[in-house]
């Protein structure tokens, strides 16, 4: 009789254990390093520290969107174009088109808008 009162006593014991030790386990993962937050990470948002590119050199076409016309373009960081700068893109040795530089700008890409051609990923952007 007294094992059963003892028993029945330490099923509910063992299941708050049970809780107890997944909230233990679970805890470390959740106090991890915390990724970047967006407003943890300062983007510039005009060309203000920006100097034209120079004729002849470039970036890179990172990203394109033929249907909305703006290709993202990459630059090396004390290379980046202005706002309202043309620059052509290169396939290959070829021209393949031609974008006005619109922003915005982060980090080392900033935006801007197809005026002619078709880009591709991998283009080389030049200040002509």
């Amino acid at each position: 009789m007294i094992f059963r009162g003892l028993a029945a006593l330490l099923l509910p014991m063992k299941a708050l254990l049970v809780v107890v030790l997944l909230f233990a386990l679970a805890l470390p993962g959740c106090a991890g390093k915390k990724a970047a937050q967006p407003s943890d990470v300062h983007w510039p948002s005009d060309g203000t520290n920006a100097a034209p590119a120079k004729a002849g050199w470039g970036g890179e076409v990172s990203r394109v969107n033929p249907i909305a016309r703006f290709v993202v373009l990459s630059f090396p960081p004390d290379r980046m174009p202005v706002v309202d700068q043309r620059l052509t893109l290169y396939r290959r040795g070829s021209k393949v088109a031609e974008v006005k530089v619109t922003g915005p700008q982060r980090g080392n890409s900033i935006v801007a808008d197809i005026v002619t051609g078709a880009p591709e990923v991998g283009d080389q952007a030049r200040a002509d």
